[in-house]
Protein backbone atom coordinates (compact mmCIF):
# COMPACT_ATOMS: atom_id res chain seq x y z
CA UNK A 1 0.00 0.00 0.00
CA UNK A 2 2.89 2.25 0.70
CA UNK A 3 4.71 1.56 -2.50
CA UNK A 4 1.23 2.19 -4.69
CA UNK A 5 1.09 5.77 -3.25
CA UNK A 6 4.30 6.60 -3.16
CA UNK A 7 4.12 5.47 -7.14
CA UNK A 8 0.66 7.87 -7.56
CA UNK A 9 2.27 10.96 -5.49
CA UNK A 10 5.67 10.32 -7.92
CA UNK A 11 2.95 10.02 -11.13
CA UNK A 12 1.50 13.40 -9.82
CA UNK A 13 4.97 15.29 -9.22
CA UNK A 14 5.51 14.37 -13.13
CA UNK A 15 2.20 15.76 -14.38
CA UNK A 16 2.61 19.06 -12.49
CA UNK A 17 5.98 19.34 -14.03
CA UNK A 18 4.93 19.24 -17.12
CA UNK A 19 2.15 21.65 -16.92
CA UNK A 20 4.09 24.17 -15.08
CA UNK A 21 7.79 23.42 -17.45
CA UNK A 22 7.09 22.07 -20.50
CA UNK A 23 10.09 23.58 -21.95
CA UNK A 24 11.97 20.97 -19.33
CA UNK A 25 10.13 18.43 -21.10
CA UNK A 26 10.82 19.36 -24.28
CA UNK A 27 14.62 18.91 -23.51
CA UNK A 28 14.33 15.32 -21.82
CA UNK A 29 11.71 13.78 -24.84
CA UNK A 30 13.25 15.64 -27.56
CA UNK A 31 9.41 16.23 -28.26
CA UNK A 32 8.14 20.15 -28.45
CA UNK A 33 4.63 19.10 -27.06
CA UNK A 34 3.72 22.74 -27.09
CA UNK A 35 4.34 22.90 -30.99
CA UNK A 36 1.25 22.34 -33.22
CA UNK A 37 0.06 19.31 -34.91
CA UNK A 38 1.37 17.98 -37.75
CA UNK A 39 0.33 14.75 -40.23
CA UNK A 40 3.82 14.38 -41.67
CA UNK A 41 6.10 11.55 -39.01
CA UNK A 42 9.10 13.67 -39.52
CA UNK A 43 9.87 17.34 -39.74
CA UNK A 44 11.95 20.48 -38.38
CA UNK A 45 11.66 24.02 -38.50
CA UNK A 46 14.54 26.40 -38.45
CA UNK A 47 15.64 30.05 -38.79
CA UNK A 48 17.80 30.33 -41.44
CA UNK A 49 20.39 33.41 -40.27
CA UNK A 50 21.05 31.27 -36.45
CA UNK A 51 20.42 28.09 -37.45
CA UNK A 52 18.20 27.83 -34.09
CA UNK A 53 15.69 24.76 -34.19
CA UNK A 54 12.02 26.29 -33.08
CA UNK A 55 10.19 23.10 -33.88
CA UNK A 56 11.33 19.04 -34.50
CA UNK A 57 9.48 15.93 -34.99
CA UNK A 58 11.52 12.56 -34.75
CA UNK A 59 13.96 15.14 -36.73
CA UNK A 60 16.79 12.46 -36.70
CA UNK A 61 15.09 9.44 -38.08
CA UNK A 62 16.70 8.55 -41.35
CA UNK A 63 14.73 8.47 -43.94
CA UNK A 64 14.30 8.86 -47.75
CA UNK A 65 14.32 12.12 -49.23
CA UNK A 66 13.60 11.75 -52.89
CA UNK A 67 13.79 14.44 -54.89
CA UNK A 68 14.92 16.76 -51.63
CA UNK A 69 18.41 14.90 -52.98
CA UNK A 70 18.81 17.47 -55.28
CA UNK A 71 19.51 20.68 -52.78
CA UNK A 72 23.06 19.09 -51.74
CA UNK A 73 23.00 18.72 -55.73
CA UNK A 74 22.85 22.55 -55.95
CA UNK A 75 24.76 23.29 -53.58
CA UNK A 76 27.50 21.62 -55.63
CA UNK A 77 26.68 23.38 -58.44
CA UNK A 78 27.01 26.59 -56.70
CA UNK A 79 30.22 25.68 -55.34
CA UNK A 80 31.23 25.00 -58.90
CA UNK A 81 30.24 28.71 -60.11
CA UNK A 82 31.45 30.50 -57.00
CA UNK A 83 35.17 28.56 -57.56
CA UNK A 84 35.00 29.29 -61.47
CA UNK A 85 35.05 25.68 -62.28
CA UNK A 86 31.74 26.21 -64.33
CA UNK A 87 29.87 29.40 -65.72
CA UNK A 88 25.82 29.64 -66.31
CA UNK A 89 27.08 30.25 -70.16
CA UNK A 90 28.86 26.69 -70.40
CA UNK A 91 27.27 24.40 -72.06
CA UNK A 92 26.45 20.53 -71.24
CA UNK A 93 26.34 17.53 -73.34
CA UNK A 94 23.62 15.32 -72.54
CA UNK A 95 24.84 11.49 -71.81
CA UNK A 96 23.05 8.29 -72.44
CA UNK A 97 23.15 7.72 -68.45
CA UNK A 98 21.10 10.89 -68.03
CA UNK A 99 18.97 10.65 -70.72
CA UNK A 100 17.96 7.09 -69.00
CA UNK A 101 16.54 8.66 -66.08
CA UNK A 102 12.87 7.80 -65.52
CA UNK A 103 10.72 9.31 -63.22
CA UNK A 104 10.63 13.33 -62.82
CA UNK A 105 12.59 14.62 -66.00
CA UNK A 106 12.63 17.22 -69.04
CA UNK A 107 13.13 14.42 -71.73
CA UNK A 108 16.65 15.20 -72.38
CA UNK A 109 17.92 13.49 -75.50
CA UNK A 110 21.56 11.70 -76.08
CA UNK A 111 23.90 14.43 -76.82
CA UNK A 112 21.62 17.73 -76.57
CA UNK A 113 23.18 20.51 -75.27
CA UNK A 114 22.02 22.60 -72.71
CA UNK A 115 23.80 25.66 -70.57
CA UNK A 116 24.39 25.25 -66.77
CA UNK A 117 21.95 28.14 -66.38
CA UNK A 118 19.25 26.15 -68.32
CA UNK A 119 20.06 22.88 -66.76
CA UNK A 120 19.39 24.68 -62.89
CA UNK A 121 16.55 25.78 -63.86
CA UNK A 122 15.25 22.13 -65.25
CA UNK A 123 16.38 20.93 -61.42
CA UNK A 124 14.91 23.81 -59.74
CA UNK A 125 11.67 24.03 -61.45
CA UNK A 126 10.70 20.93 -62.34
CA UNK A 127 12.77 18.94 -60.37
CA UNK A 128 14.52 17.07 -63.70
CA UNK A 129 16.70 13.81 -62.93
CA UNK A 130 18.16 14.11 -66.37
CA UNK A 131 18.80 17.65 -66.18
CA UNK A 132 20.48 16.55 -62.45
CA UNK A 133 22.86 13.81 -63.99
CA UNK A 134 23.70 15.91 -66.69
CA UNK A 135 25.07 18.12 -64.51
CA UNK A 136 26.63 15.60 -61.45
CA UNK A 137 28.60 14.05 -65.12
CA UNK A 138 29.75 17.91 -66.11
CA UNK A 139 31.15 18.72 -62.48
CA UNK A 140 32.14 14.95 -61.52
CA UNK A 141 32.90 13.57 -64.70
CA UNK A 142 30.35 10.68 -63.67
CA UNK A 143 27.65 10.28 -61.05
CA UNK A 144 29.90 7.92 -58.73
CA UNK A 145 32.37 10.65 -57.98
CA UNK A 146 29.99 13.61 -58.11
CA UNK A 147 27.69 11.53 -55.29
CA UNK A 148 31.19 11.08 -53.46
CA UNK A 149 31.41 15.03 -53.38
CA UNK A 150 27.86 15.17 -52.18
CA UNK A 151 28.68 12.77 -49.08
CA UNK A 152 31.58 14.66 -48.19
CA UNK A 153 29.68 18.27 -48.70
CA UNK A 154 27.02 16.94 -46.25
CA UNK A 155 29.89 15.29 -43.45
CA UNK A 156 31.14 19.26 -43.66
CA UNK A 157 27.86 20.48 -43.42
CA UNK A 158 27.49 18.43 -39.91
CA UNK A 159 24.82 16.05 -41.81
CA UNK A 160 25.70 13.19 -39.32
CA UNK A 161 22.33 11.23 -40.48
CA UNK A 162 23.41 11.36 -44.52
CA UNK A 163 23.97 8.87 -47.05
CA UNK A 164 23.76 9.97 -50.66
CA UNK A 165 23.97 7.22 -53.49
CA UNK A 166 22.19 8.91 -56.57
CA UNK A 167 22.26 12.80 -57.02
CA UNK A 168 18.71 12.85 -57.89
CA UNK A 169 16.38 10.77 -54.95
CA UNK A 170 15.43 8.17 -57.72
CA UNK A 171 16.92 5.31 -56.02
CA UNK A 172 15.53 2.84 -53.95
CA UNK A 173 18.53 1.87 -52.31
CA UNK A 174 18.17 1.61 -48.78
CA UNK A 175 21.10 3.39 -48.01
CA UNK A 176 20.04 6.36 -49.40
CA UNK A 177 18.77 8.51 -46.17
CA UNK A 178 18.85 11.82 -44.56
CA UNK A 179 16.75 13.23 -41.63
CA UNK A 180 14.48 16.50 -41.22
CA UNK A 181 17.80 18.09 -39.14
CA UNK A 182 20.08 17.27 -41.98
CA UNK A 183 17.81 18.60 -44.82
CA UNK A 184 17.14 21.78 -42.71
CA UNK A 185 21.04 22.32 -42.69
CA UNK A 186 21.88 21.59 -46.48
CA UNK A 187 18.86 23.95 -47.24
CA UNK A 188 20.44 26.48 -45.07
CA UNK A 189 23.43 26.61 -46.12
CA UNK A 190 22.03 26.85 -49.86
CA UNK A 191 19.88 29.84 -49.07
CA UNK A 192 22.39 31.66 -46.79
CA UNK A 193 25.48 31.07 -49.16
CA UNK A 194 23.97 31.41 -52.22
CA UNK A 195 20.50 33.63 -52.28
CA UNK A 196 20.55 33.71 -55.77
CA UNK A 197 18.79 30.20 -56.10
CA UNK A 198 15.57 32.25 -54.86
CA UNK A 199 15.43 33.13 -58.16
CA UNK A 200 15.50 30.24 -59.74
CA UNK A 201 13.01 28.12 -56.99
CA UNK A 202 10.40 31.44 -57.24
CA UNK A 203 9.82 30.17 -60.69
CA UNK A 204 6.20 29.20 -61.52
CA UNK A 205 6.47 28.82 -65.22
CA UNK A 206 9.04 28.82 -67.88
CA UNK A 207 9.66 27.31 -71.37
CA UNK A 208 13.07 25.25 -72.41
CA UNK A 209 13.90 24.70 -76.08
CA UNK A 210 14.81 21.40 -77.37
CA UNK A 211 17.13 21.31 -79.68
CA UNK A 212 18.28 17.81 -81.02
CA UNK A 213 18.48 15.35 -84.03
CA UNK A 214 14.63 15.72 -84.51
CA UNK A 215 14.55 19.14 -84.79
CA UNK A 216 13.64 22.06 -82.35
CA UNK A 217 10.95 22.02 -79.73
CA UNK A 218 9.61 23.71 -76.49
CA UNK A 219 8.94 22.51 -73.64
CA UNK A 220 7.18 23.56 -70.72
CA UNK A 221 8.81 23.80 -66.86
CA UNK A 222 6.06 23.92 -64.06
CA UNK A 223 7.39 24.65 -60.68
CA UNK A 224 6.30 21.62 -58.26
CA UNK A 225 6.20 23.54 -55.34
CA UNK A 226 2.67 24.63 -54.99
CA UNK A 227 3.50 26.29 -51.64
CA UNK A 228 4.32 29.51 -54.50
CA UNK A 229 0.77 29.42 -55.27
CA UNK A 230 -0.98 29.11 -51.80
CA UNK A 231 -2.51 31.77 -49.79
CA UNK A 232 -0.13 32.60 -46.94
CA UNK A 233 0.61 35.65 -44.66
CA UNK A 234 4.58 35.23 -45.85
CA UNK A 235 6.38 35.00 -48.54
CA UNK A 236 7.15 31.74 -50.15
CA UNK A 237 10.99 31.61 -51.43
CA UNK A 238 11.28 27.86 -52.27
CA UNK A 239 12.65 25.55 -51.89
CA UNK A 240 12.47 21.79 -52.91
CA UNK A 241 10.25 19.11 -53.28
CA UNK A 242 10.48 15.67 -53.51
CA UNK A 243 8.19 12.25 -53.34
CA UNK A 244 8.30 8.47 -54.51
CA UNK A 245 6.54 5.58 -53.22
CA UNK A 246 9.31 4.44 -50.96
CA UNK A 247 9.85 8.42 -49.29
CA UNK A 248 6.37 9.48 -49.78
CA UNK A 249 6.35 12.99 -49.73
CA UNK A 250 9.00 15.14 -48.67
CA UNK A 251 9.46 19.21 -48.75
CA UNK A 252 12.30 21.35 -47.73
CA UNK A 253 10.32 24.61 -47.63
CA UNK A 254 11.61 28.39 -47.55
CA UNK A 255 9.80 31.76 -46.26
CA UNK A 256 10.93 35.17 -45.51
CA UNK A 257 8.70 37.53 -43.35
CA UNK A 258 9.71 40.54 -41.88
CA UNK A 259 12.96 40.07 -41.79
CA UNK A 260 13.17 36.34 -40.83
CA UNK A 261 13.89 33.70 -42.94
CA UNK A 262 12.43 30.32 -41.78
CA UNK A 263 13.18 26.33 -43.28
CA UNK A 264 10.35 23.81 -43.15
CA UNK A 265 11.52 20.30 -43.44
CA UNK A 266 8.98 17.87 -44.08
CA UNK A 267 9.62 13.98 -44.85
CA UNK A 268 7.49 10.96 -45.14
CA UNK A 269 3.58 13.08 -45.28
CA UNK A 270 1.56 10.76 -46.30
CA UNK A 271 -0.13 13.06 -49.56
CA UNK A 272 0.99 15.92 -51.15
CA UNK A 273 -1.52 18.08 -49.49
CA UNK A 274 -0.41 16.92 -46.24
CA UNK A 275 3.17 17.88 -47.15
CA UNK A 276 2.05 21.50 -48.11
CA UNK A 277 -0.11 22.56 -45.34
CA UNK A 278 2.25 20.64 -43.03
CA UNK A 279 5.04 23.27 -44.05
CA UNK A 280 2.39 26.44 -43.96
CA UNK A 281 1.58 25.27 -40.16
CA UNK A 282 5.41 25.18 -39.40
CA UNK A 283 5.79 28.33 -40.98
CA UNK A 284 2.77 29.76 -39.49
CA UNK A 285 4.19 28.70 -35.72
CA UNK A 286 7.49 29.77 -36.20
CA UNK A 287 6.50 33.77 -37.29
CA UNK A 288 3.89 33.73 -34.46
CA UNK A 289 6.20 32.61 -32.17
CA UNK A 290 9.92 34.57 -33.19
CA UNK A 291 11.67 37.65 -33.92
CA UNK A 292 15.37 38.07 -34.21
CA UNK A 293 18.14 40.18 -32.95
CA UNK A 294 20.24 42.30 -35.33
CA UNK A 295 23.55 44.31 -33.96
CA UNK A 296 23.36 46.88 -36.48
CA UNK A 297 25.56 49.11 -34.82
CA UNK A 298 28.30 47.24 -32.79
CA UNK A 299 31.03 49.49 -30.96
CA UNK A 300 33.55 50.83 -33.05
CA UNK A 301 36.92 48.48 -33.19
CA UNK A 302 39.88 50.66 -32.38
CA UNK A 303 43.15 49.17 -33.17
CA UNK A 304 45.21 46.91 -31.14
CA UNK A 305 48.58 47.59 -29.33
CA UNK A 306 51.36 44.90 -30.47
CA UNK A 307 54.68 43.44 -28.82
CA UNK A 308 57.52 41.96 -30.67
CA UNK A 309 55.55 43.19 -34.62
CA UNK A 310 57.15 44.68 -37.42
CA UNK A 311 54.11 47.33 -36.63
CA UNK A 312 53.14 48.83 -33.18
CA UNK A 313 49.39 48.03 -34.07
CA UNK A 314 47.15 45.76 -35.64
CA UNK A 315 43.88 46.55 -37.36
CA UNK A 316 40.73 44.40 -36.03
CA UNK A 317 37.56 43.68 -37.52
CA UNK A 318 34.29 41.60 -36.35
CA UNK A 319 34.35 38.37 -38.11
CA UNK A 320 30.48 38.16 -38.37
CA UNK A 321 27.43 40.43 -38.08
CA UNK A 322 25.17 38.91 -34.36
CA UNK A 323 22.14 38.11 -34.57
CA UNK A 324 19.88 36.30 -31.40
CA UNK A 325 16.72 34.66 -31.98
CA UNK A 326 14.17 35.43 -29.70
CA UNK A 327 11.42 32.69 -28.91
CA UNK A 328 9.76 33.96 -25.72
CA UNK A 329 8.91 37.93 -26.37
CA UNK A 330 12.14 39.01 -24.93
CA UNK A 331 12.81 42.86 -24.67
CA UNK A 332 15.55 43.17 -26.86
CA UNK A 333 15.99 46.95 -24.97
CA UNK A 334 17.84 45.23 -21.91
CA UNK A 335 20.55 43.60 -24.40
CA UNK A 336 23.79 44.80 -23.09
CA UNK A 337 27.47 44.46 -24.71
CA UNK A 338 30.77 44.21 -23.71
CA UNK A 339 34.33 44.71 -25.39
CA UNK A 340 36.95 41.88 -24.11
CA UNK A 341 39.96 42.36 -25.34
CA UNK A 342 43.63 40.18 -25.12
CA UNK A 343 45.72 41.13 -23.38
CA UNK A 344 49.71 41.30 -24.27
CA UNK A 345 49.21 40.25 -27.86
CA UNK A 346 52.15 39.66 -29.45
CA UNK A 347 53.21 39.17 -33.18
CA UNK A 348 53.39 37.86 -35.20
CA UNK A 349 49.66 38.31 -36.41
CA UNK A 350 48.12 35.86 -39.22
CA UNK A 351 44.95 37.72 -40.63
CA UNK A 352 41.73 36.09 -38.72
CA UNK A 353 43.73 35.22 -35.59
CA UNK A 354 41.31 36.02 -32.77
CA UNK A 355 42.41 38.78 -30.51
CA UNK A 356 38.84 39.16 -28.50
CA UNK A 357 35.20 39.06 -28.52
CA UNK A 358 32.00 41.21 -28.27
CA UNK A 359 29.55 39.48 -25.78
CA UNK A 360 26.20 40.29 -25.40
CA UNK A 361 23.97 39.51 -22.32
CA UNK A 362 20.28 39.87 -21.28
CA UNK A 363 19.35 39.74 -17.76
CA UNK A 364 22.58 38.98 -16.84
CA UNK A 365 22.82 35.48 -18.99
CA UNK A 366 25.26 36.03 -22.14
CA UNK A 367 22.86 35.03 -25.14
CA UNK A 368 26.20 34.79 -27.60
CA UNK A 369 29.90 37.14 -28.41
CA UNK A 370 30.84 37.89 -31.70
CA UNK A 371 34.94 37.03 -32.73
CA UNK A 372 37.16 40.65 -32.91
CA UNK A 373 40.03 39.00 -35.50
CA UNK A 374 42.73 40.59 -36.76
CA UNK A 375 42.36 42.13 -40.74
CA UNK A 376 45.99 42.28 -42.05
CA UNK A 377 49.15 40.21 -41.29
CA UNK A 378 52.05 41.51 -39.17
CA UNK A 379 55.40 39.90 -39.34
CA UNK A 380 57.52 39.21 -35.95
CA UNK A 381 60.30 42.30 -35.27
CA UNK A 382 63.89 41.18 -36.24
CA UNK A 383 67.40 43.05 -35.40
CA UNK A 384 66.98 45.88 -37.88
CA UNK A 385 63.39 46.35 -37.61
CA UNK A 386 64.06 47.50 -33.65
CA UNK A 387 67.07 49.40 -35.14
CA UNK A 388 64.85 50.99 -37.97
CA UNK A 389 61.86 51.72 -35.15
CA UNK A 390 65.17 53.52 -32.87
CA UNK A 391 66.35 55.11 -35.43
CA UNK A 392 62.92 56.95 -36.48
CA UNK A 393 62.42 57.86 -33.06
CA UNK A 394 65.80 59.27 -33.03
CA UNK A 395 65.43 61.52 -36.05
CA UNK A 396 61.29 62.32 -35.14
Amino acid sequence: MKQYRIRLFAIGMALIIALVNPIRVLAETGVDVTGPEIGAPSALLMEASTGTVIYEKNADEPRNPASVTKIMTLILIFDALQSGKITLSDEVVTSAHAKSMGGSQVFLEEGEVQTVETLIKCIVIASGNDASVAMAEFIGGDEGTFVRMMNERAAGLGMEHTTFVDCCGLTEDPAHVTTARDIALMSRELIVKYPQITNYATIWMENITHVTKQGTKEFGLSNTNKLLKMATNFEVTGLKTGSTSLAKYCLAATAKKDGIELIAAIMAAPDYKTRFQDAVTLLNYGYGNCNVYRDEDPPQLEPVLLTGGVEDLVEVRYRDPFTFLGLHGENFDKIEKELLMNEDVKAPITEGDVLGYLVYRMDGREIGRVEIIASQNVAEAGFFDYWKKVWQRVVL
